[in-house]
């Protein structure tokens, strides 16, 4: 189960219908022994990253134990979220209306997957619909606000599923799924579909299936990967995968939904965290997670998603990792004009000697 579930997890393979989200049969016993001949080395050295543990308490699952209950708060909602025995519907298909549910215990792992089974469905035809649903992992939770049904300015990760295309000049195709890392700091701009601060996305057609949709979110050593389940085939397909990303522990899952002048039912069938387990230096185990500013370590900036000359990531305050991209850059650039200069010095010296 090791290696094989090395090859699959990580390389996303197929799901196991029994059990959504979770690794399928995974290669032969003969392809197994040659995949331990030339990979052993390199399989154990982090297959144990790969194990993976249900976290009832984080975890929404039917039927539904805990919801709004005062013997177990697991979990509490708000707004329009009503309680079925088969889906907690965050909005219905109504105008302006907004829902969220909220795991009560804060996320002390620091390496996590999140499978959620969920439903987009309503009467609206093509464009005639929204506005899509929010996955969060934040440190406040339950408050109410424009952005899919929660706060803007949030502390944390956001995982849009967006269904309708406010910019009219955008040539994306929606449904659309997108990923933004907020300090609090950035406003997510509905009238552009929150390009500005957007850190990567992917077209995702989730909307009105005949069938059940699943989206996967892992979070493991700074990277952060979300996968697809939309085409009945128990098979996950990759939609967007970022390193650099530093989370806090200590944060709420959740989930949200609004509509506005268009509307949609938004369900969720469940939410299952996993703990994954990964080996951690002794540095980073002496590390306060909870102290951890959410951020994201990459060269492209979000803004450079659009033509906009101005917004939030340009115009905010330099942070550390951007001032130690500067002075490196400028230390590079002297070194390299020092270089240039020493090079045409001793080509000046060499023609001056040719004349004595």
């Amino acid at each position: 189960m090791a290696a094989e579930g090395w090859i699959w997890r990580w390389g996303w393979g197929r799901r196991c219908p029994g059990r959504p989200g979770l690794p399928g049969p995974g290669p032969g016993p003969t392809a197994l022994l040659l995949l331990f001949l030339f990979l052993g080395p390199v399989v154990a050295d982090i297959t144990d990253g790969n194990s993976e543990h249900l976290k009832r308490e984080h975890s929404l699952i039917k039927p539904y134990q805990g919801v709004g209950s005062s013997s177990m708060p697991l979990w509490d909602f708000q707004g329009s979220t009503i309680l079925t025995s088969q889906y907690v519907r965050l909005t219905p298909d109504e105008r302006s209306k907004e829902g969220s549910i909220w795991n009560h215990q804060p996320c002390f792992l620091k390496d996590w997957e999140m499978h959620v089974h969920f439903k987009v469905h309503g009467a609206g035809k093509k464009n005639l619909h929204g506005d899509g649903i929010a996955l969060w992992y934040t440190r406040d939770r339950l408050v109410p606000g424009p952005v899919f049904g929660s706060k803007d300015n949030f502390h944390g990760l956001a995982i849009f599923l967006d269904t309708y295309p406010n910019d009219e000049t955008t040539e994306r195709v929606f449904p659309y799924i997108s990923v933004m890392v907020n300090n609090g700091s950035l406003s997510y701009d509905h009238s552009k579909d929150g390009r500005w601060t957007e850190l990567a996305g992917c077209t995702a057609d989730f909307r009105n299936r005949d069938h059940d949709t699943f989206l996967a979110v892992r979070y493991s050593r700074g990277r952060l990967t979300v996968m697809t389940d939309l085409e009945d085939k128990n098979e996950w397909k990759n939609c967007i995968d970022i390193t650099g990303v530093r989370l806090p522990t200590g944060y709420y899952f959740g989930a949200s939904a609004g509509t506005g002048d268009l509307s949609d039912n938004h369900d969720i069938i469940s939410m299952k965290l996993f703990q994954l387990m990964v080996e951690h230096s002794p540095d980073e185990e002496n590390i306060d997670w909870t102290k951890i500013e959410p951020s994201v370590n990459f060269l492209k900036s979000p803004k450079d998603n659009v033509d906009d000359p101005t917004g939030n990531f340009r115009s905010g305050p330099l942070t550390g990792w951007r001032v130690f991209l500067l002075l490196l850059c400028a230390l590079l650039g002297i070194i390299v004009c020092a270089v240039v200069g020493a090079v045409v010095f001793q080509k000046r010296q060499e023609r001056n000697k040719r004349f004595y």
